[in-house]
């Protein structure tokens, strides 16, 4: 029930601030969007009854670009990231989300980055284009590494794609452990559960100097910082900040 609340309340919104979207993507205005955006979101959070405990986000410059490297557990992680990151920041999404009416244009207007996950050419192009927005604009970009949501909540095998986004951009990387996810919306569901969702920002990692020889120590050092929180809330499940 509050799955199909929050959907029509969203559709409402969008309906009732077509003008100023419209408005926006004529002028390719970015800024109301990633606000109503954020706002959205936390609208949906505050029906939907979800917690979530965070920590870390004190460290992060928010005038600095980063690539933001989280795990997958659910369809929920994205949004509630955006919302979550202290500065604006955009998404690699797979293109057929731009194909959404007005929300679709949104994205692109906003720079959001299209891929084709059918072809390695496709996520090539897509990888590139993002790191001409961090150099061009110092945009920050949120990066799943898996690839793709987990299907039983462990942590899976990193791609390279994201890794490769940070060093060529110089942008560092913050690791972001989550949980709680999957138990409200596992992969192949649609309705959404109330509950709580635990998330920490974790200390920054370089990137200056990394070639792509040294991916596969880069990406087993975030790794394994996600790994290790997610682990530490197996055995301690008390946080600190509540939203």
């Amino acid at each position: 029930m509050r799955t199909l609340l929050t959907g029509l309340i969203y559709i409402l919104i969008v309906l009732f601030l077509l003008p100023l979207f419209l408005v926006c993507i004529l002028i390719g205005k970015a800024t109301p969007i990633m606000a109503l955006g954020k706002g959205a979101v936390r609208l949906g959070q505050y029906i939907l009854g979800i917690k979530i405990d965070v920590t870390g986000r004190e460290g992060i410059d928010r005038k600095k670009p980063y690539v933001f490297m989280a795990n997958h557990q659910s369809f929920l992680d994205g949004p509630l990231l955006f919302m979550l990151i202290p500065q604006p920041v955009r998404i690699i999404l797979k293109k057929e989300i731009f194909r959404i009416p007005v929300i679709g244009q949104a994205m692109k207007t906003a720079d959001f980055v299209p891929v084709d996950r059918k072809g390695v050419q496709g996520g090539r192009k897509s990888v590139e284009r993002a790191i001409s927005f961090v150099k061009k604009n110092a945009y920050s970009f949120l990066i799943f590494p898996e690839g793709t949501r987990s299907l039983d909540s462990r942590l899976q095998r990193f791609r390279r794609g994201g890794f490769f986004l940070a060093a060529k951009s110089g942008a560092p990387i913050i690791p972001i452990a989550l949980t709680g996810t999957f138990s409200l919306m596992p992969k192949g569901t649609f309705f959404i559960r109330r509950g709580r969702v635990k998330v920490a920002f974790l200390p920054e990692v370089s990137v200056q100097g990394q070639a792509e020889k040294d991916f596969p120590r880069l990406m087993e050092t975030v790794r394994r910082q996600i790994l290790s929180r997610l682990e530490t809330w197996e055995t301690r499940p008390g946080m600190r900040r509540k939203i």
